[in-house]
């Protein structure tokens, strides 16, 4: 069995999960490159969408994500990487989790959570989003 990458024009969901405590802290996409780099290096690498290119997490900001174990779902086209993440935080907007904001019932979002580090000190100018 082979993941299909090809199901989504050559990419899939990634979803980041905090093997210790269960959180999901992000989702990204993964080519077969970026999957083959972060099984080879034990580190998660995704494929950046607007970038057009493969991007290991913690480049920039120093915030891996060490692998601990890689799961892919019933039809084999989305992975769930359990990871140990070395880092107050993995969203570039300084929050542990990338899910930081609730939906309540009206629709309207609420920050939850509190910032775990300044993006500004980590990020250089020309990579913030």
């Amino acid at each position: 069995m082979n993941i299909d990458f090809q199901k989504a024009g050559g990419l899939v969901p990634a979803i980041i999960q905090d093997q210790r405590t269960g959180e999901v802290l992000m989702l990204g996409f993964m080519n077969e490159e970026s999957l083959e780099q972060t099984r080879a290096t034990g580190e998660v690498v995704f494929f950046s969408r607007s970038r057009n290119k493969l991007w290991k997490k913690g480049e920039s900001s120093g915030h891996v994500l060490k692998v601990r174990e890689l799961f892919v779902d019933c039809d084999l086209d989305a992975v769930l990487v359990k990871v140990e993440p070395v880092g107050p935080g993995v969203c570039h907007e300084g929050y542990r989790s990338c899910f930081f904001r609730a939906v309540d019932a009206d629709g309207e979002y609420k920050i939850i959570a509190e910032r775990a580090f300044d993006p500004a000190g980590v990020y250089a100018p020309e990579k913030a989003r």
